[in-house]
């Protein structure tokens, strides 16, 4: 969290979190000027619904969420958070899913997993009319620039040695 909330990144995903810290982490992020984004498939001790979502929303304060889950990206759409659902490709089914659940739920972005899939990427990216940012298995300064190439608007790396590309 140090390290994040001293490098250049403007925003930053919140994967391991739980009901007791999660406020204070969010408003450290504020307070640095960074915006915090709450994976909320990931907190521990918060249900998966959309109570769930208006305790972030309306207690956490927090810029917007990132869920699997497209029932919970509409409801926090509908409160007026920036939403980025995830998906992770496996398959020619798994991708015609994607399509098909972007079309519906209407996220303000989407994030594929794993982000070292530039053909597929590039797919995606004509396909969807919503920016897209990669994630996954990225290490190296090398994946971000074929990630970049192949459309996505950015990556979300966990590697803090890539935070300041």
């Amino acid at each position: 969290m140090e390290t994040a909330l001293e490098c250049d990144v403007t925003t930053i995903f919140l994967l391991n979190s739980d009901i007791f810290n999660i406020k204070s982490l969010v408003d450290r992020i504020q307070a640095g000027s960074k915006s915090a984004f709450i994976h909320i498939d990931f907190v521990e001790g918060l249900g998966n619904d959309h109570k769930a979502v208006e305790y972030l929303a309306e207690f956490i304060k927090a810029d917007g969420i990132i869920s699997t889950r497209g029932n919970l990206i509409k409801h926090a759409k509908h409160m007026g958070m920036f939403t980025i659902q995830r998906f992770f490709l496996i398959d020619s089914l798994s991708y015609k899913t994607t399509i098909k659940q972007v079309q519906a739920v209407k996220p303000d972005m989407i994030e594929i997993l794993p982000g070292v899939m530039p053909g597929v990427i590039k797919r995606i990216c004509r396909e969807v009319s919503i920016p897209v940012i990669a994630g996954g298995l990225i290490d190296s300064k090398q994946d971000i620039i074929e990630i970049l190439k192949a459309g996505a608007i950015g990556a979300s790396v966990g590697k803090a040695s890539l935070w300041n590309l």
